[in-house]
């Protein structure tokens, strides 16, 4: 019986190879060489963590890093207060019009992020669609690109469907007749909301936050088109060694902490109740 199972693992595990070995080969190798190349001397002589001590003396680095950090949490949060409506109101209809609603909230997936950069610059430009609406009612153009705000609004227009469904997935779980329980209990909808809906679809939203969070700390062309020069991220900054400066080893030593920040959400990511679905899922 023993060998039998056994004989079942190996013949199941022989049907993930080819995907292993693509994996391996177009991933896992040149991570482990992008991992060599941190560790090499700039004259290719020798390993040391050279690149690693610049970074984390150099106040260039720790100001990256924040600005990474501040950005990815700030697309975010405001991501959950976009995405959360979208997801309530499409746990209340019905499955034909769910169906068809998510079709369209998959429309930021139908383009690149950088024709949709372009697309903003034309929209929020100091004299685009927004500015000229706003002149015809005698108001100053504001300013929209080249800020924070242009790289909220990029972000998040790419970022909402992670988060919706993940929302989702955790309302329409819910049990309808705690709803009715309350509601015959005498509870308003807004109490029936903050005391049974929004408690019971916090796994949702944590598993979006962190998988939204994953996301944003790799966002390179958004922050590099609509943002300033305040909004360097990690990502702007391994092009600029790469590119500009070629200093190959700062280069990859920065690429293998942003991958490390990276995993170390993806874990908490897999803690977190329905997380670990979602990765599967994106490993798909």
């Amino acid at each position: 019986m023993q060998l039998r199972a056994t004989k079942a693992h190996f013949r199941d595990a022989a049907y993930a190879m080819p995907a292993a070995l693509f994996m391996a080969l177009l991933f896992a190798f040149p991570l482990f060489s992008v991992l060599r190349q941190s560790l090499q001397q700039e004259n290719g002589d020798g390993l040391t963590f050279q690149a690693y001590a610049k970074i984390f003396s150099t106040p260039l680095f720790l100001r990256v890093a924040y600005t990474t950090l501040e950005v990815s949490v700030s697309a975010t949060v405001f991501s959950l207060l976009l995405a959360y409506p979208i997801a309530y109101f499409l746990a209340k209809q019905s499955p034909r019009r769910r169906a068809l609603y998510m079709i369209l909230v998959l429309v930021p997936f139908w383009t690149s992020s950088l024709v949709k950069s372009f697309s903003f610059m034309v929209l929020l430009g100091q004299a685009g669609i927004i500015n000229q609406m706003l002149g015809a009612f005698g108001i100053a153009p504001v300013k929209m690109l080249f800020n924070r705000f242009g790289v909220m609004v990029g972000m998040s227009h790419f970022l909402i469907p992670f988060f919706v469904f993940p929302i989702l997935t955790s309302l329409r779980s819910q049990p309808p007749e705690l709803a009715k329980a309350a509601a015959i209990m005498g509870a308003g909808k807004l109490r029936i909301f903050l005391r049974v809906t929004l408690p019971l679809s916090l796994p949702g939203v944590m598993a979006g936050a962190l998988l939204v969070f994953i996301l944003s700390l790799g966002f390179y062309i958004i922050p590099a088109l609509l943002g300033g020069r305040q909004d360097m991220m990690f990502a702007n900054l391994v092009d600029f060694y790469t590119r500009e400066a070629l200093n190959w080893p700062m280069a990859s030593a920065v690429a293998v902490l942003l991958v490390t920040a990276a995993a170390v959400a993806a874990m908490l990511l897999s803690k977190v109740r329905g997380g670990s679905s979602i990765l599967s899922e994106e490993g798909h």
